[in-house]
């Protein structure tokens, strides 16, 4: 595997790190406090082609490969300084996109995808429930088949874009109510604006604060048959095959702000004084920063694998895993870092540290949980009865 970018994601990492330093973010810290979804950053996302980096060109999309999608989000993550928009793209692509482009009908795809890739059309994905979120197979929101629709009724739960979005990748269990096989979920294309639909509350978080979260009802909604993604019954395959995207590529924006962490510690280090000399010169500091380095340039190294193996066509859910795990931990490790380095000055608010650490600290929860991810590593390694047969869901 060669990793050196060919000239084409060179110019397409310059471009999009120029494109987000002049274009986004610019009142990040008032947008977290107000927990506001920027909504003409996200425009601005969606006229430069964030939102159809991996679409084919034919329903409006970049028709980027995954490695250079992978170096983009990168890119994007490096040189935005809003990461609950970086985070915003992520859900919209990875919990909504993905599913279409890989379970979708052509009719299904022509519908929504050009929408989504104009920014008019946001989407989300619809799985966590009051009591359910890892253990997938234990939803209860239900759809049941009435003729040419179906019915949904339910509650979905700290569901990320929610508030903002107009399409929902919903999971609702279709076969018997206390049916735990498999064979027993469906996944299907749902629509704000439903009669029965609506987001019945918002959260307010602690970090990720310009991605909206709220709680759903389905109250007798009827959705067409042919919103149905897949057959009847294939949920919970279909979500499986498509996770490894999730537990990846939505973590390419956070080595983009592990090195932008990184650079903001050095050049504080270099430029604060105490005992007569730099900071850096103290090893407490220097050994901080020397860990840094390593931890993006490992977890860089993971993703760019997982994007080469998706571009081969490849499985990539043993490393997507283990890429989840490592790059959601290093980010939060490298945030607390960065604070410790400024000091006092990364703990008050007004240079943004501490909201990076804040942000940071999803990353293990969001997903699927670091806890069940070791335990899907240890299962994919042979481990027997590491996950008592569950698979974990991703959201919070």
């Amino acid at each position: 595997m060669d990793f050196e970018l060919t000239p084409e994601q060179r110019t397409l990492r310059a471009e999009t790190i120029a494109f987000a330093r002049r274009e986004l973010g610019k009142d990040i810290a008032e947008a977290d406090r107000d927990s506001r979804f920027p909504a003409e950053d996200w425009a601005r996302c969606a006229a430069f082609g964030v939102l159809g980096w991996p679409v084919p060109a034919r329903y409006g999309g970049r028709d980027l490969d995954p490695l250079s999608t992978m170096i983009a989000l990168e890119a994007l993550g490096y040189g935005c300084a809003d990461n609950g928009l970086v985070f915003a793209v992520n859900n919209h692509l990875w919990g909504c996109a993905i599913y279409l482009l890989t379970h979708g009908t052509e009719q299904q795809k022509a519908r929504y995808l050009p929408s989504m890739c104009e920014g008019r059309l946001i989407g989300a994905h619809a799985l966590s429930e009051p009591d359910a979120g890892s253990d997938i197979l234990s939803l209860r929101t239900t759809a049941r088949r009435d003729g040419d629709r179906y019915v949904l009724n339910g509650t979905k739960w700290f569901i990320s874009n929610a508030p903002a979005a107009g399409l929902f990748v919903v999971l609702a269990r279709t076969g018997h109510d206390h049916n735990r096989t498999q064979d027993s979920l469906s996944a299907f294309l749902v629509t704000t604006g439903l009669p029965g639909l609506h987001i019945s509350r918002t959260f307010t978080k602690m970090g990720l604060r310009t991605t909206p979260m709220g709680a759903i009802e389905f109250d007798d909604v009827s959705v067409p048959a042919e919103n149905l993604l897949g057959r009847e019954g294939a949920g919970y395959s279909i979500f499986t095959s498509t996770i490894e995207w999730e537990r990846s590529f939505m973590f390419a924006g956070q080595v983009g702000a592990m090195e932008r962490l990184l650079e903001a510690s050095i050049e504080h280090a270099n430029s604060r004084r105490q005992f007569g000399r730099p900071i850096g010169g103290f090893q407490a500091v220097a050994h901080r920063i020397a860990d840094m380095k390593i931890r993006l340039e490992l977890a860089r190294l993971i993703l760019y694998r997982v994007g080469w193996l998706k571009r081969e066509s490849r499985i990539a859910l043993l490393d997507s895993t283990i890429a989840k795990i490592f790059v959601s931990e290093s980010l939060v490790q490298t945030a607390m870092a960065a604070v410790e380095v400024h000091g006092a000055r990364g703990y008050v608010t007004d240079p943004g540290l501490e909201r990076e650490l804040r942000d940071a600290l999803g990353g293990p929860i969001f997903a699927g949980t670091s806890a069940v991810q070791r335990g899907i590593l240890a299962e994919l390694l042979g481990v027997r009865g590491a996950l008592s047969g569950e698979f974990s869901g991703p959201g919070w």
